[in-house]
């Protein structure tokens, strides 16, 4: 009889990386945590790199600020983010300490209880749709503004990063970020082919300056 092993935690040291492997790496890696309805739990299925002073698309472009302080370190780190007035996103830190880099958290597969899914995402029309999109994913894991600063790579954190088999190159699509104006060309979003998912791919536009940028 086989017995299986219980998932472990991703090591640290294997996000103390560029952005563009770690956020490969992060694919097929789940990602959970406690919320007051239970645990959840996803199996990332995309994600989007974002890198420091040489990715204008970053909320580290600019240089180290209270607010993207935890981008610059250490990795294994969520960096949490309220956007557009409503909604919260999640990265996971990456690079060495003192360089900013983080891998957005764009999309994953419910691996959990999906009754408890389904009661906290009670909009979505499909299973694929519970965490189809980061404001998905971070509403339907439970995160906020708190659990900025939190380490996923501590068993007794409420948010924990579990390492996945790495996945099958051939598997692993990139293309451009979804929603950016900066450097809108940079197939730094990496996705694993055929999960459904998935979201749709939307290029970036200048908005109006009386309204706030969708930041990264």
């Amino acid at each position: 009889m086989t017995v299986e092993s219980e998932p472990q935690l991703l090591p640290r040291g294997e996000l103390a990386a560029d952005v563009l492997p770690a956020a490969a790496r992060l694919l097929g890696c789940t990602i959970e945590a406690d919320t007051p309805d239970g645990q959840v739990a996803v199996r990332l299925v995309e994600v989007e790199a974002y890198r420091g002073a040489d990715d204008p698309a970053s909320h580290s472009y600019r240089g180290r600020t209270p607010r993207n302080e935890v981008m610059f370190g250490p990795p294994g780190f969520l960096y949490v983010y309220f956007v557009y007035g409503m909604h919260f996103c999640a990265n996971v830190t990456c690079l060495d300490d003192g360089d900013a880099g983080a891998v957005l958290l764009r999309a994953g597969e419910v691996t959990s209880d999906l009754g408890v899914a389904r009661a906290r995402r009670p909009t979505a029309r499909r299973d694929a749709d519970l965490a189809r999109g980061p404001a998905r994913l971070a509403s339907l894991l439970g995160l906020g503004r708190e659990h900025n600063g939190v380490d996923v790579t501590d068993p007794a954190s409420p948010v924990r990063l579990l390492a996945g088999p790495p996945v099958d190159p051939a598997t692993i699509r990139s293309g451009p970020r979804v929603g950016v104006v900066a450097a809108a060309d940079l197939p730094w979003r990496f996705w694993l082919d055929g999960s459904p998912a998935v979201s749709p791919y939307r290029p970036g536009r200048v908005r109006d300056r009386s309204v706030t940028l969708r930041p990264k």
